[in-house]
């Protein structure tokens, strides 16, 4: 399911391949086109637009061809999520292969230009070099945007201020440009609009000059916008400029960083999808008073520490005075603790403090107010039960009411702050731009049916390395045994693991108490928060239970049960990006010899106190010994052994379910299921690892029941 571009001149071009069922292979470039292209290099993080290539067959060698006809809109996150078909071994038309160039625009030919007149190499009268001979700039429409982009072109780097009127005295020679209208980020002059060479009204009276000020640490200035008012923050050190991550980041940051500027006010720019940067990121978790006269004295962590990538730079407009922006928005509101910027637990910022929001009456009206006062426009959703985490601070309001038209959250708020009767377990969240589950063909499902072991979503893993709560679709073959009651939801009773459309892997001690009627349980796929229901998640009912027939429930051997799910022959579970299965491992694979990346996941131990939202911890393999030595006869060789030993690191599958998978992650991307939860002795106690049932002695077993 990986993507690699091959034979290219560079990282940035070649032949699409993709990896499947262990092997390289290519895509049959018919209908192959720039949106394909534009997915593939967003997905291996090239760039934002790819051109579509086409390369004969006949240079790549023997090689298998894998899909045709593959259409993407454009916004897929993989190639994985276009539709298209999959290879009959037809003709392809052309006999071409696709492949891409991902690109950055490629720099054109630079007008010499040169500075005189000033008092030293920084500054001067702009002279540019055109049909053999030096002449002057008009000053027409010159601003500090053009000055900029001067100083850029000669390497001086600085802070650009445009100078008129001869500034810096009159030139001889011929008035060559005139009403230059650069926007601040080209890299030379030839790139700005400007009047045709030699057409002017001017006389040297007019001769336009820059300066361009050397940099100290800390110097900011706003690029990629309309103007130097607006655009992506960026701040200067050791002598390269690089941006701001947005963790954190507030409207009193904002009026800080506009003040220093020389703007009276200002306001966070909703994202655009402008060019990324490809400098630093210098700064994070930056929190201003609003009082700072410079962007340095707020708190924040030191240069170049942060755990961000360029897609949450910091972007603000700047205005020069209050009159129509002054609308008072009431207290600022940020969004804490999502997997993206555009979601997160609610705090609002009153008394001098950050607090939260009580869930309670909190539906997606209010939710709609509080993204549209954040500059989303996109829907808005709302979260309850501290879907996002539990925050600190105090709860500063609850029961609010928004109509969903309100201008802010602060029109919606009825009663006194700090009044409620909530715990922080009642944290109010939001997701703004809330994209729907786009319900796909079947062209898809024939393509996620050949792979196994893909985290589609494993890019956003920001937040949560070393953390507990995982991912929302991070480990989408994590399923949810639930016992059916009678009356109402029922409750979890054990993990398991998505292995095929119609088939879940589980530990036959799951089935110990309550028996094998399959009308005791259901299967929830796509779970992640237990008490929120969310459109991935799917409870599905049980059709047939499988226990390996040598499983004696007063042993832990043979500890495996194979669950098939109600629905026709591989059509069960709906497999999307939160929904897909794990592999199997080849019959007696050594997991620490090919994959010694490993997790345990689930919602903790199923007692009273599990966690609502899906938990993941790093679980090292251990040498068979350790758990010989410690459980002497009751390990056999169908069972494997893992968990931290040490006092400090007591992970073990106390936070992963009994049932669930332990899986790890062989290269080439794709996640194994080695193991089932069994048992150990207590959660987490100090030498007592615990024990898994060794997936890669079952296999056989679980093909002949499964027909996979």
């Amino acid at each position: 399911g990986s993507v690699r571009l091959q034979g290219g001149k560079s990282e940035f071009e070649g032949t699409v391949e993709v990896y499947l069922n262990g092997i390289w292979g290519t895509i049959c470039g018919s209908h192959w086109d720039d949106n394909d292209a534009t997915v593939v290099c967003r997905q291996l993080a090239l760039g934002e637009k790819g051109t579509a290539k086409h390369i004969p067959f006949s240079g790549l060698g023997i090689i298998p061809v894998y899909w045709s006809e593959v259409h993407c809109r454009g916004d897929e996150e993989s190639i994985l999520l276009c539709e298209k078909d999959i290879w009959q071994d037809g003709t392809c038309p052309q006999k071409m292969a696709a492949a891409v160039i991902c690109s950055s625009s490629l720099a054109p030919v630079i007008t010499p230009i040169r500075l005189a007149g000033g008092n030293n190499a920084h500054e001067g009268r702009v002279e540019v070099y055109h049909a053999g001979q030096w002449g002057t700039v008009c000053d027409d429409q010159w601003d500090d945007a053009d000055a900029e982009v001067v100083c850029r072109q000669l390497g001086l780097g600085g802070v650009g201020k445009a100078w008129g009127q001869a500034h810096f005295g009159e030139g001889s020679g011929p008035v060559l440009l005139d009403e230059v209208r650069c926007t601040g980020n080209e890299l030379s002059i030839e790139q700005c609009p400007k009047s045709s060479w030699r057409e002017h009204n001017c006389g040297h009276k007019e001769d336009a000059g820059v300066s361009c000020m050397p940099l100290t640490d800390g110097a900011l200035r706003l690029t990629s916008g309309k103007g130097s008012h607006e655009g992506r923050l960026e701040v200067y050190y050791t002598g390269q400029w690089g941006t701001v991550c947005d963790d954190g980041w507030t409207e009193l940051n904002t009026q800080v960083v506009c003040r220093q500027l020389g703007f009276k006010y200002g306001k966070s720019a909703p994202e655009s999808h402008s060019e990324g940067s490809s400098g630093p990121i210098w700064l994070d978790d930056v929190s201003c008073s609003g009082k700072e006269t410079n962007l340095l004295q707020c708190s924040r962590r030191e240069w170049g520490k942060h755990d961000c990538n360029h897609q949450e730079d910091v972007r603000l407009i700047c205005h020069p005075d209050n009159d129509s922006h002054k609308v008072s928005l009431g207290p600022p509101i940020r969004l804490m603790d999502g997997e993206n910027k555009k979601e997160g637990r609610v705090e609002i910022f009153i008394n001098g403090q950050w607090g939260t929001i009580c869930d309670d009456g909190w539906s997606d009206k209010d939710a709609a107010v509080v993204c549209r006062q954040l500059g989303y426009k996109g829907p808005a959703r709302a979260r309850t039960m501290a879907y996002f985490g539990e925050g600190k601070g105090p709860i500063h309001v609850d029961n609010v009411k928004c109509t969903g038209n309100e201008r802010s959250l602060a029109d919606c708020i009825k009663q006194d702050i700090g009044m409620h009767n909530c715990r922080h377990s009642e944290d109010a969240g939001v997701i703004c731009d809330h994209l729907s589950k786009k319900v796909r063909g079947n062209s898809n499902k024939d393509s996620l049916a050949s792979v196994c072991g893909l985290r589609l979503l494993h890019r956003r893993q920001k937040r949560i390395i070393g953390g507990r709560n995982s991912l929302r679709g991070g480990w989408p073959w994590q399923v949810a045994l639930r016992l059916k009651s009678s009356h109402g939801d029922g409750r979890l009773l054990c993990g398991a693991t998505l292995i095929s459309s119609c088939w879940v892997l589980t530990a036959a001690h799951c089935f110990k108490r309550y028996g094998n009627n399959t009308r005791n349980y259901a299967v929830r796929v796509g779970d992640y928060h237990t008490l929120v229901p969310e459109e991935y998640e799917e409870e599905i009912g049980v059709q047939q239970i499988v226990l390996h027939k040598d499983y004696r429930p007063d042993s832990s051997d043979y500890d495996i049960a194979l669950v098939r799910l109600q629905g026709p022959e591989e059509q069960c579970a709906r497999f999307s990006t939160h929904v897909l299965p794990a592999c199997l491992p080849l019959r007696r694979e050594r997991p620490q010899k090919t994959a010694p990346n490993c997790y345990i996941t689930g919602w903790g131990d199923t007692g009273r106190a599990y966690s609502r939202t899906l938990q993941q911890a790093a679980i090292p393999l251990l040498p068979k010994r350790v758990c010989e030595e410690r459980y002497k006869r009751r390990f056999t060789g169908r069972m494997l052994c893992a968990g931290n030993v040490q006092e400090q690191k007591r992970v073990d599958s106390c936070q992963g379910d009994s049932g669930g998978p332990l899986m790890c992650e062989r290269p080439g991307e794709s996640w194994v299921v080695y193991g089932v939860t069994s048992w150990g002795y207590g959660c987490g106690v100090k030498d007592s690892p615990g024990v898994y049932t060794k997936v890669s002695s079952f296999v056989p077993w679980i093909k002949s029941v499964t027909k996979l």
